[in-house]
């Protein structure tokens, strides 16, 4: 993929600096939650494939190298129990932007990550870490676009991708909007990636950026699109097309995802059978005419889980102001909290809309949970 030389790296390295700051304090002031009843799930998206060779700087295939990484990564990976490896493709094939990101989400996957190689007319070299989000540049917004174009090779993609253009900023910076809430944990972990490069590999900081990639956009979970170098290059390509250059940088990836993982599994609290309740906040903001009952308290019950989750916005796809209740061995976790009925279907479809399709809206008196049917009546 031949870009436009516009790229400055004095500007990057400062947004480096910057990240590796934010990460440092984020990781030990943010609360992330991993459930151990499950194992953590990571998807390795290897970047194009089957007739889309992505791009093939100095006679390197980009597709073939972001596979033999995937693979590498995965065998690190897999060395611990309790994680999960899901490949979006094992073989030379391409599969689908959205197909991609599907695969990631129908797993339930904790974290998705994109291998791709970068190019340039120049002689560009070095290594960076993109999460979505708006171009803070052209360069960035020219990587995204050349990325994005390969949904041009897909079937029926002007019905799948209506309305989208991958040469329309416009369109691609509409792609940021429902990835907001995983941002923190991405850069967390981009900026982990990258100090791993520069420090452990000497490898060229590029740094984290952000851009609108249609591959992230289609997940659920924190996702960052790694380019891994510049095949364009001479000394960076072969590198890259080495067996010893793909192990070295699989073994960087691998171990932030190892860390960030780990600083899940630190962060999760032991249940107890106390039944207790928190961060309950009541609307208060009603007319008395709007009220089924004074006593009558609507929520959404958005899950339930033997999981202590932190009350972060971020945990719960966005939404605000979510109440945990304890009884017995599981946490039930409410959203929207309100005694107006009209307001509390509001929330249930907002709810929905942020993925809990299985919410739904619980009535209380006095504390104690009633049918919906008899207070409606």
């Amino acid at each position: 993929m031949l870009i436009h030389p516009t790229y400055k790296d004095k500007f990057d390295t400062k947004i480096t600096l910057s990240i590796v700051v934010i990460f440092s304090f984020l990781f030990l002031t943010t609360t992330l939650v991993y459930s151990q009843d499950k194992k953590f799930i990571v998807v390795l998206d290897a970047g194009h494939g089957g007739n889309d060779p992505g791009n093939i700087g100095n006679g390197y295939r980009e597709k073939t190298i972001a596979l033999k990484v995937v693979k590498e990564i995965r065998n690190e990976l897999q060395k611990i129990n309790d994680i999960k490896v899901i490949l979006t493709r094992d073989k030379d094939v391409l599969i689908n932007l959205w197909k991609r990101g599907e695969i990631a989400n129908k797993a339930k996957a904790d974290l998705f990550v994109s291998i791709h190689c970068d190019s340039h007319s120049s002689n560009a070299y070095g290594a960076g870490t993109f999460v979505l989000g708006l171009h803070a540049n052209k360069r960035n917004f020219d990587v995204a676009k050349r990325e994005n174009a390969v949904i041009s090779l897909e079937d029926n993609y002007r019905e799948r991708y209506k309305g989208f253009d991958p040469n329309s900023e416009e369109s691609v910076l509409g792609l940021t909007l429902l990835q907001e809430e995983n941002l923190d944990k991405s850069f967390l972990l981009a900026a982990d990636i990258q100090q791993n490069f520069s420090k452990a590999l000497k490898r060229k900081n590029r740094g984290v950026k952000q851009a609108g990639f249609v591959v992230l956009h289609q997940t659920y979970m924190p996702s960052v699109l790694i380019e891994l170098g510049f095949l364009t290059n001479k000394n960076e390509g072969k590198f890259l097309n080495s067996k010893s250059g793909q192990q070295k940088m699989a073994k960087e990836i691998a171990r932030s995802i190892k860390k960030y993982y780990n600083q899940l599994k630190l962060n999760t609290v032991a249940v107890n059978d106390q039944i207790s309740i928190e961060n309950t906040k009541v609307d208060s903001s009603i007319r008395d005419e709007d009220k089924l009952d004074e006593e009558v308290v609507f929520k959404i019950q958005i899950a339930s889980s033997k999981n202590k989750i932190q009350l972060k916005s971020y945990n719960f796809k966005g939404l605000k102001n979510v109440q945990r209740v304890k009884v017995g061995s599981y946490y039930k976790y409410y959203f929207g909290v309100t005694t107006i009925y009209n307001k509390v279907k509001n929330s249930l479809l907002k709810a929905k809309s942020k993925g809990y399709s299985d919410a739904y809206i619980a009535a209380f008196k006095k504390g104690k949970k009633v049918s919906l049917t008899e207070v409606l009546k």
